[in-house]
C-alpha cells in the first residue's frame, strides 16, 4: 500500500511538472537553466513537492522491502499520471492509450507476481558488487547521446529512458543509505549518501528535458518502464536479491516483460506529437 501511495503522488506530480516544463523553450533542454527557470513556477514546485512526497513514501517502502519488490509497483504511476492529466487538463485518454498504460502497469505487476523477488543483503560500501552500477550509468549516457541528433519525439523518449535508468540507480542508493543509517551516523562516512543527490539531480534534469520536448504520453512511459527494470537488475547484482526460476515463474516473468514493452510501443505511437520549435516561438510571442 505504501508503494501504491508513492506511485499516486509520483504520477500526479509528473503531470504538474510536465505541464510546466512543456512551456519552456526547447533551447533549455539538458541545460541547468531549465531547472532554474522551472523553480520560479508555482505549478512546477507543487509537482516537485508531490514527487518528493512520493519518493519519501517509496523510501519508507525500500527500507522495509527489497528493491525488486518496491520499484515494480512504482510503475503504476503511469496510470495515475494519465488519468490525472485526463481529469485535470482534459487531455484525451482514448482506448489505445488506456491499453498501453494497462499493459505497462500490468506487465510490471505480472513480472512481480511471477518472480516474487526476495532475499538480499546490504553489501559492504567498498564491495566490488557496486561496480555493477557503472555499465548502467554508461547506458544512461548512451541513451542521451543517441537522442541528441534524433527527432524531437525520439529525443524525448531517449531522455525519459535515461532518466528512468538513473532513477533505478537512485532507488538502489536510497535503500543502501537508509539501511546504513539504521546502524548509526557512521553511514555518513560512506560514499552512497553523497552520490545519491547527484544522481537524483541529473535524473531530474533529464526527466524535465523530456517533459520539455513532448507531452506526457510520450515523455513518461520510458521512465516508468526503465526504473523498475534497472532496480530489479541492480537489486540482484548488488543486494543479491533473487527471482523464482521455475518454468511457470519464468513464463510469467517473460510475459510481463513482453506486455511492458508492448505497452511502451503503443504509447510511443500515440498521435500526440512532440512540440515544434516554431510552435514554441509562437507561444512565446503571445
Amino acid at each position: 500500500m505504501i508503494s501504491l501511495g508513492a506511485a499516486c503522488l509520483l504520477g500526479i506530480g509528473f503531470v504538474a511538472q510536465q505541464h510546466a516544463a512543456y512551456r519552456e523553450p526547447l533551447e533549455e533542454m539538458l541545460h541547468p537553466r531549465l531547472l532554474l527557470d522551472l523553480m520560479r513556477m508555482p505549478l512546477w514546485l507543487v509537482g516537485i513537492g508531490l514527487m518528493l512526497g512520493g519518493q519519501l513514501l517509496s523510501a519508507v517502502a525500500l527500507r522495509e522491502a527489497d528493491v525488486a519488490q518496491v520499484t515494480p509497483l512504482l510503475a503504476v504511476n503511469l496510470l495515475f499520471a494519465l488519468t490525472a492529466a485526463h481529469v485535470i487538463y482534459k487531455e484525451p485518454f482514448g482506448r489505445m492509450l488506456q491499453l498501453g498504460a494497462v499493459l505497462v502497469s500490468g506487465g510490471v505487476a505480472l513480472f512481480l507476481f511471477a518472480g516474487r523477488p526476495q532475499g538480499g543483503h546490504l553489501p559492504d560500501p567498498v564491495s566490488l558488487r557496486w561496480l555493477a552500477a557503472l555499465p548502467v550509468v554508461m547506458a544512461a549516457a548512451a541513451l542521451v547521446l543517441f537522442g541528441l541528433r534524433r527527432s524531437l519525439k525520439v529525443k524525448a523518449m531517449s531522455l525519459a529512458a535515461a532518466a528512468g535508468v538513473l532513477y533505478g540507480v537512485q532507488d538502489v542508493l536510497t535503500r543502501s543509505t537508509l539501511l546504513t543509517l539504521s546502524n548509526g551516523l557512521s553511514a555518513l562516512e560512506t560514499w552512497q549518501p553523497y552520490v545519491l543527490p547527484c544522481v537524483a539531480v541529473v535524473g531530474l534534469l533529464l526527466n524535465q528535458s523530456a517533459f520539455d520536448a513532448a507531452p506526457l504520453q510520450i515523455s513518461l512511459p520510458a521512465t516508468t518502464a526503465a526504473e523498475p527494470i534497472i532496480g530489479i537488475v541492480l537489486g540482484a547484482a548488488i543486494f543479491s536479491e533473487h527471482l523464482r526460476v521455475t518454468p511457470e515463474a519464468l513464463a510469467g516473468e517473460v510475459a510481463g516483460l513482453i506486455a511492458l514493452v508492448a505497452g511502451i510501443v503503443i504509447l510511443g505511437r500515440s498521435r500526440f506529437l512532440a512540440k515544434h520549435a516554431h510552435q514554441q516561438r509562437r507561444r512565446e510571442e503571445q
